[in-house]
């Protein structure tokens, strides 16, 4: 696992699907759906699948993907 990458959003707050993709955990809007479907999806250590859960500054979205767990923070 590496190190939580720091991602800034524009807005107070940002939902899933969209910081997935900003954040660079997700190819496209069909991949975050689907890795929030798997329950490949935890925010603050606690699954999530609510693709459309809004996030705030501070939160930790972390993806499991082949290569190992992913994590960003809303920044």
């Amino acid at each position: 696992m590496s190190a939580p990458i720091e991602v800034p959003i524009r807005d107070d707050m940002i939902r899933l699907g969209q910081f997935l993709k900003l954040a660079g955990l997700a190819e496209s809007g069909t991949h975050a759906r689907d890795l929030v479907a798997d329950g490949e999806v935890r925010v603050n250590e606690e699954p999530e699948t609510r693709r459309g859960r809004q996030l705030i500054r501070g939160d930790r979205v972390t993806v499991a993907l082949p290569e190992g767990d992913e994590t960003a923070v809303v920044a």
